[in-house]
């Protein structure tokens, strides 16, 4: 049996008896079902503590492989054009569809808000006072390059480490050549571990999968769960939406990119973290699909740090979804101003978990919406936030594989 095949018979086993479970109500089971948890977090810390030293070998011996700074120059403007055009074109698709979709919610059954729902929007509103745009911007170069590798910021560290990568590539020869082929080797031997480490997904995706999906049972019933559902489907429309793109316009099959990106997907939705995918992801662009090593070692971990793409279905949908709940309607100018707002400041979201709500608090206030909705979003994230992963690792994959367009690929 194939690798992917393990993976793919091991997630349905999991989701299935966690069904089971969940419509049994049986308590110790449920508990039995709890205890696989630290199994695949396990797992997934074996994935991410990969995934820093992974960026850094992918940055720094892709910068060195661009023949100048013209060349760079180029290929970061496409990049950042790729990713503002790929969030415009998704925000485009999705305010409509699902505004036709929140047509079809029953009027007046609205649940009670759930526990704790209010006290956690106020957390997350005085959290958005301080990382404002602001703050955030002035944040971006650290001051303490292993402290943000530390703390897990994504988007200081890549921009530390494009510094001095740039300042490698720029150095007399002997010392680029030492330093270049010290990351390429640092490189090799991340993927070597990777590699090791998903050879044990049919171990840690079940028990990740598992426990969720023992407790998912009741989050699923009534009209809490067709918010889930809306946003599950609206998520993987928009990432079957992405196959015919890189199709077109990165000149990929759409078979071939699917079975490319298979692998980082299914990391992405057993573990909720589309950074834990990132090493599946490098090895689809540079194996599977071929990609130029320059590209690959830019753009996935520049997507990585900054290219949400669910952005603008995790704001649209979310905003509609607290309108019906509040019974508080949205015309066109407001959907509007949410599908701006979702391409632009999806860039600045904090790198901390939820960082999409505190940027997300002062919009919906400013476009009528109470702010005790972030806290309703929050409280029922955890099957929504599976997907929006899927379709963010989804879409660094396919914006990698647009910027590649027209570069000599290897066979």
């Amino acid at each position: 049996m194939k690798e992917g095949t393990r993976v793919l018979v091991a997630l349905a086993a999991a989701i299935v008896v966690g069904a089971l479970i969940a419509a049994s109500g049986n308590l110790a089971a449920l508990r039995l079902a709890d205890s696989v948890a630290p199994i695949g977090s396990l797992w997934i810390s074996a994935i991410r503590m990969t995934v820093l030293p992974l960026i850094a070998s992918l940055i720094v011996t892709g910068i060195a492989s661009a023949a100048d700074g013209k060349s760079l120059g180029r290929l970061g403007a496409r990049t950042i054009t790729t990713f503002v055009l790929m969030l415009v074109g998704m925000a485009a698709v999705i305010v409509p569809l699902a505004r036709f979709a929140f047509t079809f919610f029953p009027d007046g059954a609205r649940p009670l808000l759930p526990a704790g729902a209010a006290e956690t929007a106020h957390d997350v509103a005085g959290a958005g006072q301080v990382h404002s745009l602001s703050a955030w911007l002035s944040s971006l170069l650290p001051s303490n390059p292993v402290a943000a590798a530390a703390n897990g910021d994504m988007v200081p560290f890549v921009l530390f480490v494009l510094l001095f990568a740039i300042a490698i590539a720029k150095s007399p020869g002997a010392s680029r050549e030492t330093l270049v082929g010290f990351f390429r080797a640092l490189g090799d031997a991340m993927m070597t571990l990777v590699r090791g480490v998903i050879l044990l997904a049919p171990i840690g995706v079940p028990a990740l999968v598992l426990p969720v999906a023992a407790h998912a049972g009741a989050a699923l019933v009534g009209t809490i769960g067709l918010y889930i559902v809306t946003y599950s489907i609206a998520s993987l429309v928009c990432v079957a939406l992405l196959y015919p793109v890189v199709a077109i316009v990165g000149k990929i099959p759409m078979a071939r990119f699917a079975k490319a990106a298979w692998p980082g997907q299914t990391i992405a939705f057993s573990s909720s973290s589309s950074v834990a995918s990132l090493p599946a992801l490098v090895r689809a662009a540079e194996v599977d699909l071929a990609l130029p090593l320059d590209v690959t070692g830019f753009t996935l971990p520049l997507a990585a740090a900054m290219f949400k793409i669910a952005g603008p279905v995790t704001w649209t949908v979310g905003a509609l979804f607290v309108s019906w709940f509040y019974n508080v309607p949205l015309g066109v100018t407001q959907l509007a101003t949410i599908a701006f707002a979702s391409v632009f400041l999806a860039f600045a979201a904090p790198g901390i978990p939820r960082g999409g709500f505190i940027m997300l608090t002062p919009l919906l206030v400013a476009v009528g919406l109470p702010a005790e909705g972030v806290g309703l979003l929050i409280a029922v994230d955890a099957i929504p936030d599976v997907f929006a992963t899927v379709l963010n690792a989804t879409g660094y994959l396919a914006a990698t594989a647009v910027v590649a367009r027209g570069r000599v690929q290897r066979a």
